[in-house]
């Protein structure tokens, strides 16, 4: 008796234990940001930032909520989400698709392995005027610009998670007589999860990167555009404005795959 009362406390004390050092990493987490915010707001007040290049972030803040009662902040927040999804559905299914193919058939990955490494290192936007030729100046050509960076990073990890499944896993459904189809969505594909969505997370950074920069170049509309044109003008503060939102959405796109990750992966 004495004894399960031992082993009881003793959990207990490693669940608080736990607890703790979850709470401490949360406050780690949420205090570097606070920390910077803070700072730039001192030093940009008492001016040892000069707060017209660097204005503070409760301006910053101000500006947001005023475009935002304005409408003109959901015009162009709307119109570049609309192009993120498009264009990271557009580079992430057919990626995964063919990361899978590469990965099960060796034909096949002898055959696109060349054009993939001939082709990966491009820059997207040194390809933008080929991709305004063959597919305009309207909304498609913005989501191919998306689709095509995002594109080779997923499939580059999709194949090399198909390759680095344990080889047991190959042989005994060989050895059950699964076909391609089964083969394809039971071991392939649940066997390359952890390393295609490291790909995909890489690919939402990337998306939200290439818009902005498609959107300086080749838009009157957009968050990128929002940028750009008040840099112009040097409204430097709505100019911030455009940066926090790129960056609040790319943390918390990352937020939503590592939640997916969560689910898909329970074990890791």
């Amino acid at each position: 008796m004495e004894n399960d009362q031992s082993a009881i406390q003793l959990e207990r004390a490693e669940w608080q234990k736990r607890q703790r050092n979850q709470r401490l990493k949360s406050l780690l987490t949420i205090s570097s940001p606070i920390f910077i915010l803070v700072l730039w707001e001192i030093l940009s007040q008492i001016e040892v930032m000069d707060p017209r290049f660097f204005p503070p972030p409760s301006e910053i803040l101000s500006a947001l909520v005023s475009m935002g009662m304005s409408g003109e902040l959901f015009v162009h927040l709307k119109i570049s989400l609309y192009r993120i999804f498009s264009g990271f559905l557009l580079g992430v299914l057919p990626a995964i698709a063919l990361g899978l193919l590469i990965g099960m058939y060796s034909p096949i990955r002898h055959f696109f392995s060349p054009l993939i490494m001939a082709l990966m290192p491009i820059p997207t936007l040194a390809m933008l005027p080929i991709i305004l030729i063959v597919f305009g100046i309207g909304e498609f050509s913005k989501m191919m610009i998306i689709a095509i960076s995002v594109f080779f990073p997923v499939v580059i990890n999709t194949a090399a998670g198909v390759t680095n499944i344990d080889r047991i896993y190959i042989d005994v459904a060989k050895n059950y007589g699964a076909g391609p189809k089964e083969f394809f969505f039971k071991i392939a594909l649940p066997g390359s999860l952890p390393v295609m969505l490291e790909g995909i997370q890489m690919g939402q950074a990337i998306a939200l990167l290439t818009i902005v920069a498609a959107e300086m170049v080749a838009a009157n509309s957009g968050i990128g555009y929002l940028i750009w044109v008040n840099y112009k003008a040097f409204l430097l503060t709505e100019m911030y404005v455009g940066l926090v939102l790129i960056s609040f959405f790319g943390y918390f796109f990352s937020l939503l795959l590592r939640g997916l990750q969560s689910k898909l992966l329970p074990w890791r």
